[in-house]
């Protein structure tokens, strides 16, 4: 890199931590620190959720997907904005109506502390070593290819401290004022890399003939390795119902927004910015066949686009957007986890402390996580692929919490002992099937987004077996317990057409995401 490119890089690294810095005399209690004092926009929401919904591992990982199969990676991403819509049109009132503050809250209101209790420890072990430390390993590959000579752990320890910082000075309101900019940057910076590799492979009728006609294909086959199609009607919407209706730091930008409807149009705009990423880095990775055949590793393929392709000081500034992704990454997770670990494990054991304390304990477990995270990321290198470590824990882990929410928000005869049994042997089975398929094969190994479907179909037996024997009726009455959505009294309020245009209300936005995500999956069908 030339010195302009170093320049650029270090002015933004150094703008972000001041302004961390510069927000943090607005916070008065720790859910004004964890929300931004709800005072968030739907733009600002939409940006945020977009930069923190592609990390460095998602820039890495659609890529070298791209390359090695195609472009059906891209399933993960329109089912995730079918799922935003859907979550903006049904539950993002349920929960701001509600004033919730992280989501083990939910489960507590709506069962009780056992399930709050594990979610949390779930929550924070997959922000944790998934989120955070997957990111920093994606982006430490990448800054070794920038500076060979330097170890894997140093680059992991510059990046752990800098989003550590400003996070824990600043809050959710530095996070997602970065997180804005951030998405800006990455948008701009693959979107000219888009434009030159496509101007060097060539036309597209001629992309077509080089390329399998698979490779250009949504719709994969029964066998395919990769995403079967079966699994695009139950895994793919279980993924993403957990990360996108139930996982803290994304949810967390909704529950700070300043209004329901701001809450919506913010979920609904984050699902358009993610379909242009098939133009963006999946695509990129694909027609990278052509121009780079013999790439050993298929996840270098940005990182050899991005040096190959761009003059000095546009390098800098797309460099500039790959590090915001990195550090929207961590410091969302950073987030989450540190207003889950607060607010849901560390305030219910010492209550009644002042709010400077709770965020004092936040800003330490913060820093915390980031240690422990950082230190998992190298170990990462032992597992085949980042995508499958990725993708796959999911896969175990989050089908019983997955099947909770949904019992909890549409099904009223759930009940506390159904949730509870619920997350134990949906538990025991997740493990069962990791035994089955990595350990010591019973019944042979079973993909493991099929493993999520067989996973979620077990939980959801339990829960109904366990409340028809345990019914809800049979509990305690609490008056700060959450109904579903079918029992709330303001149900139509809820419910209640917006006063602006159907064209500038959350609906209309809502049927034109929809409707573009089924011309874009039609396409290329």
């Amino acid at each position: 890199m030339a010195g302009i490119d170093l320049v650029i890089i270090g002015t933004y690294l150094i703008f972000i931590c001041w302004h961390g810095i510069s927000v943090k005399s607005s916070y008065e209690s720790a859910d004004d620190y964890f929300l931004a004092n709800r005072s968030l926009t739907w733009p600002i929401i939409g940006l945020s959720l977009f930069a923190t919904n592609i990390s460095t591992s998602s820039i890495i990982g659609l890529g070298g997907s791209g390359y090695e199969t195609g472009i059906s990676v891209f399933n993960y991403e329109w089912t995730g904005a079918i799922m935003l819509a859907i979550f903006a049109v049904f539950i993002v009132p349920h929960y701001i109506r509600n004033n919730l503050t992280t989501m083990p809250e939910f489960l507590e209101r709506r069962f009780d502390n056992r399930s709050r209790f594990y979610f949390s420890v779930i929550a924070i072990l997959i922000n944790v070593l998934i989120d955070i430390a997957g990111a920093l390993y994606a982006g430490s590959l990448f800054l070794r290819g920038l500076f060979p000579g330097i170890d894997l752990y140093v680059f992991v320890g510059i990046m752990a401290l800098i989003a550590g910082l400003y996070t824990v000075v600043g809050g959710l309101k530095a996070v997602v004022f970065t997180d804005s900019i951030q998405g800006f940057l990455l948008a701009i910076g693959a979107g000219i890399i888009s434009v030159l590799l496509f101007l060097k492979v060539g036309s597209w009728s001629e992309i077509k003939a080089a390329l399998p006609a698979d490779y250009l294909s949504l719709i994969r086959p029964l066998d395919d390795s990769l995403i079967p199609w079966p699994t695009l009607f139950v895994s793919l919407p279980i993924l993403g119902f957990y990360f996108m209706c139930t996982n803290q730091h994304m949810v967390q930008r909704i529950l700070g927004a300043q209004s329901v409807e701001d809450g919506r149009k913010g979920a609904i705009f984050a699902g358009f910015l993610k379909l242009p990423l098939l133009f963006l880095l999946v695509l990129p990775g694909t027609l990278g066949r052509l121009a780079y055949p013999e790439l050993e590793n298929p996840n270098i393929i940005f990182p050899t686009l991005l040096f190959d392709l761009l003059p000095v000081g546009v390098l800098g500034f797309v460099i500039t957007g790959f590090i915001a992704a990195l550090m929207s990454s961590i410091d969302s997770a950073l987030t989450a986890a540190g207003s889950i670990a607060t607010l849901d494990i560390y305030k219910k054991i010492n209550p009644g402390n002042s709010e400077q304390h709770y965020i004092k304990i936040g800003k330490i477990l913060i820093m915390t996580f980031v240690t422990i995270a950082s230190l998992w990321a190298p170990f990462i290198e032992q597992f085949p692929t980042l995508w499958e470590y990725l993708q796959a824990v999911l896969a175990y882990l989050t089908p019983p919490v997955v099947t909770c929410f949904l019992f909890g928000l549409f099904w009223p005869r759930a009940s506390a002992e159904g949730a509870n049994y619920t997350l134990l042997i949906g538990t025991f089975v997740a493990f069962g099937m990791i035994v089955n398929n990595y350990i010591h094969p019973v019944v042979g190994s079973i993909h493991y987004l099929y493993s999520a479907t067989i996973i979620f179909l077990a939980s959801s037996a339990v829960m109904l077996i366990a409340s028809f024997l345990s019914p809800r009726s049979q509990e305690p009455q609490d008056t700060n317990s959450l109904k579903t959505i079918k029992e709330m009294k303001d149900y139509n309020m809820i419910s209640a057409e917006s006063s602006l245009p159907w064209y500038r209300s959350y609906k209309g936005f809502a049927l034109g995401l929809c409707v573009t995500t089924a011309i874009l999956v039609i396409v290329f069908w």
